[in-house]
Order: structure tokens, then sequence, then C-alpha cells
């Protein structure tokens, strides 16, 4: 059998980030509404405090496969990336494997493009000011996509290494480094925590009212998002059943909360729950990462790739 290879420039070239947004969407429906299949995420430890986790699922419409991922999060220091991906797709009606291509690029902007998807659904209409709070990867990803889904006239980065907020902040005309996460923080209307930090970088007081808040990153011991904020906003998951297992399967921020509090993404999408209801209201949106977004944007970037004959066909 032949399978199609993709490399990191092939999936970066093939993967349309309004498609992208769309496709997450889809996938998030039918996440909420059953159509999933996703085991709890399981890991080893590895050296050097990394560890290596298998994502496999399964959705109707949006294909079969398994992502492996590793995240080493002092790889920073060998000009690595602390993540690092690997996605195998499969014939949902047979079996065969059809197509392997890299994961890093899709896990770091399917990660911020579901942020991005919160923010379209959940931040205010008006939100001008986004802050970012961290300038790796993430940071990166979130200034590449969040403006897609708002007119933000003004763009503040902050980061633990100033140097690279500086650097990220040259990207974008809208954008300036700001020294303090405070200061970031203070008065945006959109903030994304883009950290590696293993204690929360965002203090409940710092929030106005009205904002979105999103949180990507994982890191013990207490993790980037600060508790008292969860518990005060409305909470937003991609999936209660994930989101608050233990850890590494789940989110060590939410850990001992009630899941009912929070509200998927999808039923927001679906209608059967309501996102924002009033512009005083603080929503955040708290990631674990999802298969199912591996999977949206796996299956767009593989179709993608058949249409337009990219890639290298190998035989196994």
């Amino acid at each position: 059998m032949k399978v199609l290879i993709l490399s990191q420039a092939d999936v970066t070239g093939l993967l349309d980030l309004d498609g992208l947004l769309d496709a997450l969407e889809d996938g998030f429906r039918a996440l909420s509404a059953g159509r999933v299949e996703v085991p709890a995420r399981s890991a080893v430890n590895a050296e050097r405090e990394g560890w290596l986790a298998t994502m496999p699922g399964y959705g109707s419409g949006l294909g079969l496969g398994v992502k492996l991922v590793s995240v080493f999060p002092h790889n920073h220091e060998l000009a690595v990336p602390s993540h690092q991906a690997l996605i195998a797709l499969f014939d949902p009606a047979t079996g065969s494997p059809v197509a392997v291509m890299d994961g890093t690029r899709i896990t770091a902007i399917r990660t911020a493009g579901a942020a991005a998807v919160s923010t379209r659904h959940l931040a205010r209409q008006d939100a001008r000011v986004l802050a970012i709070l961290g300038a790796g990867v993430q940071g990166h990803a979130h200034l590449e996509i969040l403006p897609r889904v708002r007119d933000f006239e003004e763009i503040r980065v902050a980061s633990r290494t100033p140097d690279s907020a500086r650097r990220l902040a040259k990207l974008d005309p809208r954008a300036r480094a700001v020294e303090r996460f405070e200061d970031a923080v203070r008065g945006a209307d959109v903030i994304a925590l883009c950290t590696h930090s293993g204690a929360p970088v965002i203090r409940r007081e710092w929030v106005s009212q009205g904002s979105h808040v999103s949180s990507v990153g994982f890191a013990p011991p207490s993790g980037e998002l600060d508790r008292e904020l969860a518990e005060a906003a409305r909470l937003f998951v991609e999936s209660r059943a994930a989101a608050f297992l233990p850890p590494p399967a789940g989110c060590m921020e939410l850990a001992g909360m009630d899941p009912d509090i929070a509200t998927e993404l999808g039923e927001v999408l679906l209608g059967t729950r309501p996102g924002r209801r009033s512009r005083e209201e603080i929503t955040v949106y708290k990631s674990m990462g999802h298969a199912v977004e591996d999977l949206a944007a796996a299956s767009l970037v593989y179709r993608a790739a058949v249409a337009r004959n990219v890639g290298s066909a190998v035989e196994l």
C-alpha cells in the first residue's frame, strides 16, 4: 500500500487558516453532539522532564487518526521546539494507513486556532485590545490567527524573556512589547495565555469586566491560569469529559472543580448552551488540547494535498 508523506513545509503550505477555523468549529460540534470517539490521552515520562503522549480519535466526517506528541520543556536550551509531533491518518472504512504528516505545525496552529474560535464566539464584538502572554511557539501562532476573528487596534506582548516579546511584537505593526504581564492584561479586551509557566501568570484583579481570557499552556505544578479567575468567570472547555480528568489527561488548573460549571465550545456552536450573556461578563476558555482538533486539521491538510498533488507517496 502507498502512504502519503507530508513534511512540515507541505503542511504549512496546505493549511488554510480560515478553513482551519471552520474545520475546528465542525469538530467541536461533532464532539459535543457525541459523534466523536476519543479516549483519554495517555502518556509516558521520558528524560529531562519530557513526555510522549498518544492521542487517537475517530469522528464521522472528520476521519480516523492518531497523533504522537512529545513535550520536552527544556528544549529551548537546544533551540528545538518543546512540542514535536507526527500525525497518521487511516481510511475509516478499511483501516488502511493513508498519510503520515508533520504534526508540529498542526499542533501549534490548531491550538491557537481553537483559542481563536473561542474568541470569535465569546469575546465582545467591539474587542479592540489584545494581550498575548508568552512569546514562544504559541505566542507566534496566536499573533498569526487571533487577528482573523477580531479587528484589534492594539496588541500587547509580554514574556518572561523581554527580548522574545520584542521580536514577536515586530511581526505586527499593531503590536508592542510590554515588560510586565500585569501591564499587558489591565484594560485588555482579549487576553491569550501562551506560556510554559507552572504558576499563574495572571491575577483575577487585573482582568477587566467584559474581557475574554484563553489559556492553552500546560506546566506543573499549578499551570498558568489563576484558579480564582477560573472560578469567578464563565468557564468554557473543549470537553468536560477530558478537561476535568487528572493531569496529564486533564487541566491541572481545573482539578477538583465541578465539571457541570463548564460549557463546551461545541455546545455554544450548537446553541444548546449560551455563550457570552452580557457585556460585563468575564469569559475564560481553558484548553487541554483534544484529538478532534488534530483530526480536523490533518484531514483538511490531507484533502488539500490530494487535490493539489502535494507530498511523496511511499510504498510500505
